[in-house]
This record gives C-alpha cells, structure tokens and sequence, in this order.
C-alpha cells in the first residue's frame, strides 16, 4: 500500500512551487491564499522539512522543495496528459469495421436505433478486407470466420445460411419451383466468393446437398460483390443464393419470397473488439444491442 501526503496537499505545493506565488496558486485551484498556505503548512509537518523560504521575498523553494517539485510536476503533467486522453478517446465516434454488404443491407438500417438504445456515436468501416485491431484505427469488426487472436475477445452475433430468393414477378414469369430440381431450368444469379474458406459455397454446392446433378447451371448474372448480387436478385434478374441474415429484410418487406426449404450452412457472424479495449464496456453495449436486434425485428 503506497504511502502519500494527501493529494489536495501535495497538489498545493506544486501550483505555489510552479508559480513561486500563494496567490497565483490559489486563483489556478480556486481556492483562497490562505487555503494555500494552510495545505502547503499541513505537508511540511508531515514531512517534516521546510519547503519553501518564505522569507524575504519572493517566495524561494528550499532543497527539499526543489527536490520535491519536479517530480511532482512530472507525475501532474503526466495524470492530466492521461486523462485528457481517456477523455478525448470516449468523445469520438466508435468506428464499427464490417463488409459492404453488412452494412449495406444489414447494419445500416438498423444504425438509428443502436444509436438510441445505446447512445454512442457510431462510424462505420465498410470494407471486404479483414482489419487489424491492434492497428487502433478500428474498435470492432463483424466477422463470419472465427480465427481467435490471443488478445482479442470473440462474441457470437447470429448463426447464418444461404437460402434461394427471388422476386413474386420473376417466379410468375418463370414458374415458381417445387422441388429443387425445378430450379435447374431458371436463370440464376451467381455470386463469386473472395475468400477461400466460401469459394466452395454456391449453387453446384447447393444442388449437390439437394441431390439433384447440377450440369450447366444458367446465369442472370455473375457478381463479385454480396450486396450487387442481393440488388440484382430485387430488381427481378434471377434467383439468386443469398445470407439468410441480409436478406431477411427484404423478405419482410416482400421484395423477396424463398424458393425452397433447402440450404447451406453458413460461417456465424462474430463480433471481435481486443481483450483489453478501453472502452470495453460501450463495445460490449453495441454487442449486446446488435444480439438482440434480430430477435426484435
């Protein structure tokens, strides 16, 4: 347990020390000269030493005050440097990394109200490239792939799987399907995965597990972006093989109706913010808030 003077005491000393002047230590603290005097008196018995040669004047620090002050002054700058830190760091905006597509079709429309039930100031990094946390420039990622780092704390969102949707207009035209089979003969939206763990996901994937031989599937369109594809399947292009998660809006709305029951299992979405995050506390908010969410839609 570290002994100290009292800080109110100490605290005194180094103003009228900076200062050379009761006064002008008094007006920095709002306090009176004599409040000063009394402090600086108070620290002196209790260390037992003289700190300053009050007389003549000016005011004249004596060894053991020239001593003292600088490291007091030190460790002052360093606790106000420190927490005007803290204090700017919990004025900015959190900055949420996700894909395009997240947050385009998920996250984005449900921006307004994770800002009123948790009242923080959100800033959202839309990019297909994973981030690095430790970088500092990104206090949470969504993510479909769990690959734990040793500093970093991993939270399960919501599991996730790709079902087939198209439009009311499109399946009327072309026949809405019964079987999966039925859907060898539609043209179908293709989305082309980046990265290596979902290459394998996609339509010859998903009639393989239906049990039907694929061939020469046809295309409406082959896309390199999530979100193009999900925009292409509304406008009516085709069917399209989509995250459950990202279209269940537009299924709400009616934009889009599924297919069939069959699908493909889905890596989970996670959220990842680092172990030690200084404002742990309001990441873990927005987690909690993003959980619950799909559960109120």
């Amino acid at each position: 347990m570290r002994r100290l003077p009292p800080l109110h005491a100490l605290r005194a000393f180094e103003a009228a020390a900076r200062h050379q002047h009761f006064g002008r230590a008094a007006e920095e603290l709002h306090l009176d000269p004599t409040a000063i005097s009394h402090q600086v008196r108070k620290l002196e018995d209790l260390l037992g030493v003289s700190l300053f040669h009050r007389r003549p004047r000016p005011l004249r620090l004596t060894e053991a005050g020239a001593k003292l002050f600088p490291v007091l002054r030190d460790a002052m700058d360093r606790m106000a440097a420190a927490s005007e830190e803290v204090r700017q760091d919990t004025r900015r905006p959190l900055v949420i990394s996700m894909t395009m597509a997240f947050a385009a079709e998920w996250f984005t429309p449900r921006l307004a109200r994770l800002k009123s039930e948790t009242e923080l100031d959100i800033t959202v990094h839309a990019d297909n490239r994973p981030v690095d946390l430790r970088a500092g420039d990104v206090d949470l990622a969504i993510r479909s792939r769990e690959q734990r780092g040793l500093d970093e704390a991993w939270f399960h969102l919501f599991d996730d799987r790709l079902i087939a949707v198209g439009t009311k207009s499109f399946l009327s035209q072309h026949g809405h399907p019964n079987r999966p089979e039925d859907l060898l003969r539609v043209p179908l939206i293709h989305y082309r995965w980046t990265l290596d763990h979902r290459q394998s996901l996609g339509w010859k994937r998903w009639f393989a597990e239906a049990g039907c031989a694929p061939g020469d599937l046809s295309s409406a369109g082959d896309f390199s972006e999530e979100s193009v594809a999900i925009q292409a399947a509304v406008s009516g292009l085709g069917v399209a093989l989509l995250s459950e998660c990202l279209v269940a809006d537009h299924i709400g709305q009616g934009d889009l109706v599924r297919v069939s029951e069959h699908s493909l299992a889905m890596p989970a979405f996670w959220a990842v913010r680092l172990k030690d995050h200084r404002r742990a506390s309001e990441l873990d908010l927005m987690i909690s808030r993003m959980k619950a969410s799909l559960g109120s839609d």
